[in-house]
Order: C-alpha cells, then sequence, then structure tokens
C-alpha cells in the first residue's frame, strides 16, 4: 500500500459516483463528504437528464455517502489535514468527478499541498485535474481509454468491511 511505503497515516475519503442511469460508469457527477457535489456539465446535458432526475440522484448518492461515512467512522470525524500533504489514490480517473470532490473536500477542510495518483486515467482528464491538485501523478494515459475497468483484471467494489480492515478495525 502507498501509505505503507510512505510510513504514512492512512484513512478514506468518501465519495460516490453519480452515474447516468443507462451508463452507470459514466460519471455525470460525484457527491463527497460534507456535502460536497461536483458535476460534468458536459456529461449532464448530453445526458439529458432532467433536473428533477439529478437532484434524486445527487440526494441517494448523499445519502449512501453519509451511510458509509457513520460505518467508518461512527465516533471520530475526519483525520486533521489543516496545512498537511495529503496524497489521493484512486483507481483510476475516467471524467474526473470523484477526483474533484475528493479535491473539494480535503481544501475545505484546510489541507496542504494535494497529490492525486492514480494507475490509469483518460489523457484529457488527467491533465484537466491539475487546475484542483498542486501534482496530478498518473502512471498510464492510454490513448483509446474507454473506462477504468478496462485497465483491469479483476475490478469489482471494495466492501466497507474491507475497508474497515484496511483501515485496522473490525470487517463488521
Amino acid at each position: 500500500m502507498v501509505a505503507d511505503a510512505l510510513g504514512a497515516p492512512l484513512d478514506v475519503l468518501v465519495v460516490r459516483k453519480i452515474g447516468v442511469p443507462w451508463q452507470p460508469e459514466l460519471a455525470l457527477g460525484a457527491v463527497g463528504e460534507n456535502g460536497a457535489v461536483v458535476l460534468n456539465d458536459g456529461v449532464v446535458s448530453a445526458s439529458g437528464v432532467g433536473r428533477e432526475e439529478l437532484d434524486a440522484l445527487i440526494r441517494k448518492a448523499s445519502h449512501d455517502v453519509e451511510q458509509i461515512v457513520a460505518e467508518l467512522r461512527p465516533m471520530a470525524g475526519p483525520p486533521d489535514v489543516t496545512d498537511r500533504v495529503v496524497i489521493v489514490v484512486d483507481d483510476g480517473v475516467a471524467t474526473g468527478a470523484t477526483a474533484r470532490a475528493a479535491a473539494r473536500i480535503l481544501r475545505d477542510r484546510g489541507s496542504g499541498p494535494i497529490i492525486l495518483a492514480t494507475p490509469v486515467g483518460a489523457p484529457s482528464t488527467c491533465a484537466s485535474l491539475g487546475s484542483c491538485f498542486d501534482e496530478v501523478i498518473c502512471l498510464e494515459s492510454p490513448w483509446r481509454f474507454g473506462s477504468v475497468g478496462r485497465h483491469y483484471e479483476q475490478f469489482e467494489q471494495v466492501s466497507v468491511g474491507e475497508v474497515r480492515r484496511l483501515l485496522g478495525g473490525p470487517p463488521a
């Protein structure tokens, strides 16, 4: 793990993609802790998803984020990142919505420099993320990107229990 290799503390920042209903891997945007909402205006416009449906999707994703945060941090709040360098590790970036939401949350919490580290990302997205991160490290940025999942042999969701285990707590 990155945290182990750096001898740094590990924590989780909960963000949730808001997928286009008929193409869930394509992000209309993302929501995160503390009510952060980031929309991909071009995707929203091209999708034809109306305002009421979008608001409902945002509410559902926000509810999911709140539940996950409650499960992962039942008593404690998020770690203090004030003036600290933070490395956000993402499994890959397609539209960058979840990464942008993470950056917004961390900036709102007063973090120091924020670095995004990802193994794979869409070329234009990786380039554009420089506007909200102090540094973007993307190991591969293939011209024919497609989706994040295409670049993995196995690409399943990580359960809350597994996240708890990785954070050093009981699996559930």
